[in-house]
């Protein structure tokens, strides 16, 4: 005899120490035990679709991949199934759902919440402790509860192992930047319209263009960053290379390398001819002194037999003037 408690999208509610109910085991967005594969669409089930309806599958993967259970990359199946449907990749989410309801819960801006979300909108992943959640839509005492609560209603996804939490794919970046538009995120929609053509202007060598961008973006965003410390820069430089998803893998932070770590990474997605980019950032130093540490600490070397272009990219915030400057050059791959 078998038995199931099916509760919805949240796990059992928590009152005090102990759920009132505690004799069952579990299975949510972020303890899907072994049941992951189940709660969506499997990379092998969509490649399998695509082919089937001649649908282009990078597409696919861009819009509604990004959440991890048991190791499994799931896919929202009813994105998927709408896409297959309609013939048109794009947005379904609001089919089901509304960014008001993200809105409500996004505005409460715990403990640098805004922060952590503007970070995640430019790939950078958040950590998260999800065991302090009440399993209710009302009880937060912290950051972390609003983001577990989050990831229970799908605007996040969870990895486990890393335990960091992160917006998974394009269709839920959208919901953000929906829900952003109205109210209390004043300059975010001005400084990631900027981003196209700061990325262009990285790729021209012109640090002087990127560096009055970078001043831009911190004017308009300062009502959402506390600028007073380096993860603020790193926030300004996410910002600033968000239109990089269409042509780079997620960044890399804080990338173990040579003698050091490299603060931002981007790796070009195969075929998209674009170099990759080695950022170096600088707080109350030079940025030139950036461009320096790189080559000095070999930040590059991990990847001397990757075949394409790298550039180095120095960018440096003075906390007196609040004022950027940027420099960029093109690494010499050394001859064997």
């Amino acid at each position: 005899m078998n038995l199931a408690y099916m509760t919805g999208i949240l796990p059992i509610k928590k009152y005090g120490e102990h759920s009132a109910l505690n004799i069952f085991d579990e299975y949510s967005m972020t303890d899907p035990k072994g049941l992951g594969e189940y709660f969506g669409f499997t990379e092998r089930e969509v490649r399998e679709q695509c082919e089937r309806h001649g649908m282009d599958y990078g597409e696919m993967e861009r819009w509604y991949d990004g959440y991890l259970m048991g190791g499994c990359h799931i896919y929202n199946p009813k994105s998927v199934a709408d896409a297959l449907m309609w013939k048109s990749v794009r947005s379904y989410w609001t089919g089901s759902e509304t960014y008001e309801a993200l809105k409500v819960y996004i505005d409460l801006n715990f403990d640098g919440l805004r922060e952590a979300i503007v970070g995640m909108l430019g790939g950078m992943p958040c950590r998260i402790d999800p065991t302090t959640f009440q399993n209710d839509m009302t009880t937060f005492k912290t950051r972390d509860d609003v983001l577990t609560l989050l990831i229970h209603l799908g605007y996040l996804a969870y990895d486990k192992d890393r335990e960091e939490t992160a917006i998974p794919n394009q269709e839920i970046a959208q919901e953000y930047l929906r829900a952003m538009k109205t109210g209390g995120w004043d300059g975010l929609t001005e400084a990631l319209n900027r981003s196209e053509g700061l990325l262009r202007s990285t790729w021209a060598l012109d640090g002087e263009t990127v560096a009055a961008g970078m001043s831009a973006i911190h004017s308009e965003t300062t009502s959402l960053l506390k600028y007073n410390n380096e993860n603020s820069l790193t926030c300004t430089v996410l910002m600033a290379y968000y239109s990089a998803k269409a042509y780079y893998l997620n960044p890399v932070m804080e990338l173990p390398s040579g003698k050091g770590y490299a603060d931002v990474v981007y790796l070009p997605k195969y075929g998209t001819g674009r170099p990759a980019l080695v950022v170096e950032l600088k707080w109350n130093k030079s940025a030139r002194g950036a461009i320096a540490q790189i080559k000095d600490r070999q930040y590059s070397s991990w990847i001397q037999g990757y075949t394409g272009d790298i550039l180095l990219v120095g960018i440096s915030y003075d906390k007196k003037t609040k004022e950027h400057a940027c420099v960029i050059e093109a690494w010499k791959k050394e001859r064997s």
